[in-house]
């Protein structure tokens, strides 16, 4: 009964004082708006690397690549080793690594590959040669036709899958499935990002059996994930490579804490296969991206935490002095109510909910102050950085909660003082003031 009598003045006393109200309430404010702001961009900005990894397979996943240079002591040195993987990696791997889900092998090609469409259309593109696993393990829909089977891996079939940005290059709103292209690879002379040196121009003709869905670019590495052709593994070794060599191995563990775990087994697979050989080849971990925006994120809560406790402190400063205001101006209705038979209890209730209704109220308009500029800063960081079509603005209920009882904690904490000051008057003291 007290307590609401309490919020029933309070409110009432604000009422009648609303500029001063408000002023009294703008550190809480904006200590709590700034928050919610930062803390809406900064989850935004965890759910966007989170989605990119999801286009490169997920955050359960770690990648092995084996290429001309390898990272020792934080430098680049050429990679000596004669080790390459094998499809026999692949299957052993699987076999006999219980925290493994899937392992898909490729073999990259990321540029200087020509694509030509029967009418004379052409797109200077990438391939992957990659096995049956790579669209489910990928969560990758198709759009039409089919992807890559066992059967076209076991035929060594000259077949292919388009990416959407190269079935717009070739063949705009036509459906390409079912239709011929010629692939052409190498331009004579050159050393690729392997070391291999392209004598010549291999060009071959593959039959489109599907297109897949679109998926944008990766920001951590800039690939174009649409603008790709896919061939069966087997394939491209047979026709392009010339040799059983596999450049890459994106390994997916069953969930993402077994990932350690996973890694661990494999490199035992692999020591096992390759001369007790486990340093050919780099190895990158999805969570690692993750790991490092966290950090990241947890420095950027720190520092606004403390400039936000310097508004929330100056806030609370406000409204102390406003409380002690009240106190003075209100002595005389202090002892009335005193004389008329109130406890001292009830006059600390009254002030300390007065206190608390003020910054509850403050922090009520932070909030809503707050997921506003979360969401104006989304659209203009959109725009400034350009890296994303869209900037997600997250505030979760949480975080809503702890601002408003953290605005309420601190009209406790600044209102009990007045609070205990005006309960200690005397009525006789009180109605003697003018």
């Amino acid at each position: 009964m007290r307590i609401l009598e309490g919020i029933s003045v309070g409110i009432a006393a604000i009422r009648s004082n609303k500029l001063r109200s408000l002023l009294t309430m703008l550190g809480i404010i904006i200590g709590v708006a700034s928050v919610l702001a930062m803390i809406a961009i900064g989850d935004g900005a965890k759910v966007i690397v989170l989605q990119d990894a999801q286009k490169l397979g997920g955050v359960n996943q770690f990648t092995m690549y084996r290429s001309s240079y390898k990272r020792v002591r934080n430098r680049w040195v050429p990679n000596r080793s004669n080790e390459y993987f094998e499809y026999e990696d692949v299957l052993a791997i699987e076999a006999e690594c219980p925290s493994v889900k899937v392992v898909v092998p490729r073999i990259p090609e990321w540029r200087g590959v020509l694509v030509q469409a029967a009418d004379g259309s052409e797109t200077r593109t990438g391939y992957n040669g990659v096995n049956a696993s790579f669209a489910e393990a990928m969560d990758w829909d198709i759009q039409q036709g089919r992807f890559i089977s066992d059967e076209d891996m076991d035929n060594e079939s000259k077949v292919c899958v388009l990416g959407t940005d190269v079935v717009t290059a070739l063949f705009g709103t036509q459906s390409p499935v079912g239709k011929e292209v010629k692939i052409g690879r190498g331009s004579g002379g050159r050393f690729d990002r392997y070391g291999r040196k392209e004598q010549r121009r291999i060009t071959e003709r593959f039959t489109v059996i599907g297109t897949m869905e679109g998926r944008g670019r990766s920001l951590r590495f800039g690939w174009n994930l649409d603008d790709m052709v896919f061939l069966p593994l087997t394939t491209t070794q047979e026709r392009f490579t010339g040799n059983d060599r596999i450049v890459m191995l994106s390994v997916h563990a069953n969930t993402v804490d077994d990932v350690p775990k996973a890694i661990e087994e494999v490199k035992t697979v692999i020591r096992k296969r390759h001369n007790n050989q486990d340093d050919f080849f780099s190895l990158w971990d999805m969570r690692e991206g993750m790991a490092q925006l966290d950090k990241i994120s947890q420095v950027i809560k720190i520092a606004l935490g403390s400039i936000a406790g310097f508004s929330l402190l100056v806030g609370g400063i406000g409204i102390m002095n406003m409380m002690l205001v009240a106190v003075t101006e209100r002595t005389r209705e202090i002892g009335l109510r005193k004389a008329l038979g109130a406890k001292r209890m009830d006059i600390l209730v009254q002030f300390l909910m007065e206190a608390v209704v003020l910054c509850s109220i403050g922090g009520a308009i932070g909030v809503v102050l707050g997921i506003a500029a979360g969401e104006g800063m989304a659209m203009l960081a959109v725009n400034i950085v350009q890296i994303v079509p869209e900037w997600p603005s997250v505030v979760s209920k949480e975080w809503i909660a702890i601002a408003v009882s953290f605005s309420a904690a601190i009209g406790i904490s600044f209102g009990l003082y007045p609070a205990i000051k005006a309960s200690a008057l005397t009525p006789i003291e009180a109605l003697r003031t003018d």
